[in-house]
């Protein structure tokens, strides 16, 4: 059911849009790239190498609900998706029997995570001969204290 009304003696509106999906240059372009990206020639995916550095200072109660581990050099496709590869090896409370809730992760509350604690900052580009991942660094697993001893 559409909520498109007709009040007076203009044409019907059928709320539907002339344009059409796919065809502006920028989509054209976009899945051009794609296209080259996905193709089997290509010898691996493009990534960019980024380092991330703590940048709050050591007394910020922010790194109280995130612990740091200093610097670590990342392998992945964007400053954001950088962000992601560096928390993905975090501990999440769905790996361990800690969990607060069904479906709850802490994937979400790394440090790595907020701007305001790490920074992104691009040293390589357009790299194929390495793998999404750490390259460099260690990203503890500690991340989650019991809270209850053993």
């Amino acid at each position: 059911m559409s909520n498109v009304s007709r009040t007076g003696k203009e044409e019907i509106n059928n709320a539907t849009s002339a344009t059409t999906f796919g065809k502006s240059v920028e989509s054209q372009a976009q899945m051009q790239d794609a296209a080259a990206e996905a193709s089997p020639e290509t010898a691996g995916e493009i990534l960019n190498i980024y380092r991330l550095e703590p940048i709050a200072a050591p007394g910020d109660p922010r790194w109280d609900n995130a612990p740091g581990h200093g610097i670590v050099v990342v392998a992945a496709r964007t400053p954001g998706d950088a962000r992601i590869v560096a928390a993905a090896r975090e501990l999440d409370f769905m790996e361990v029997d800690a969990a607060p809730a069904e479906d709850v992760t802490t994937a979400n509350a790394s440090a790595f995570r907020d701007d305001k604690l790490y920074t992104v900052i691009e040293i390589d580009r357009n790299r194929r001969d390495i793998k999404r991942g750490i390259v460099e660094g260690m990203v503890s697993v500690d991340t989650i204290r019991p809270v209850q001893p053993d």
